[in-house]
C-alpha cells in the first residue's frame, strides 16, 4: 500500500461494527492478560512457598509483615487478571460484549496495577533479606519508576502523541 494511502487509512481508522470492534478487542485484551496471568501465577505459586520453608522463621517481624501483605497483593492482582475470563463466561450470549469489554479492561488495568505492587513489595523482601542494607528503599524506588515508564509512562506518551482526535 502506498505512504499516502496508508496515512489514509490510518486516519480513517476501522470500517466495522460495534460488535466487531467488540469481538476485535476482547481478542486483544485475552491476549494481553494471558501475559500478565503467566507473570503473576508464577509469582504467587512462589510467594506461597516460602512461608514453608525454614527461613521464614528467621525473618524479622517486619519482613514477616512485608510477606504477608505481598502475598494478599499477590492474590488480589491473580483475582483481577482472572476475572476477564469469568466475566465473559458468565455475560456470554447476553449481546453485551462492549460493556464487557470496558469492565474486562478495567479489571485488566487493576490487575497490572496490583500486579506492580505485587511485584515491588517481594522486590523490596527479597532485597531487604540478601542485603540488610538502608539503600534497598530506594533500590526498589529505582525499580518502581522502571515499570511506571515501562508500564504506563511509554503507553501513555505514545497515546498522546499519536492519536489523532
Amino acid at each position: 500500500m502506498p505512504d499516502a494511502e496508508q496515512g489514509r487509512s490510518r486516519r480513517r481508522g476501522r470500517n466495522e461494527t460495534e460488535d466487531e470492534r467488540a469481538d476485535r478487542m476482547w481478542q486483544e485484551l485475552i491476549q494481553e492478560v494471558r501475559v500478565a496471568q503467566m507473570g503473576v501465577q508464577i509469582l504467587f505459586g512462589f510467594l506461597l512457598t516460602v512461608v514453608f520453608t525454614p527461613k521464614y522463621e528467621e525473618l524479622s517481624d517486619t519482613d514477616q509483615k512485608i510477606y504477608i501483605v505481598t502475598v494478599l497483593l499477590g492474590a488480589c492482582a491473580t483475582g483481577a487478571l482472572i476475572g476477564p475470563v469469568t466475566l465473559h463466561r458468565l455475560v456470554s450470549g447476553r449481546r453485551i460484549k462492549p460493556e464487557a469489554v470496558r469492565w474486562a479492561s478495567r479489571l485488566t488495568l487493576l490487575g497490572l496495577l496490583l500486579l506492580l505492587a505485587t511485584t515491588s513489595a517481594s522486590l523490596l523482601l527479597i532485597l531487604r533479606v540478601a542485603t540488610h542494607d538502608g539503600f534497598v528503599p530506594y533500590l526498589v524506588a529505582g525499580v518502581v519508576c522502571w515499570y511506571l515508564l515501562c508500564w504506563f509512562g511509554l503507553p501513555m506518551w505514545a497515546r498522546h502523541r499519536h492519536t489523532t482526535r
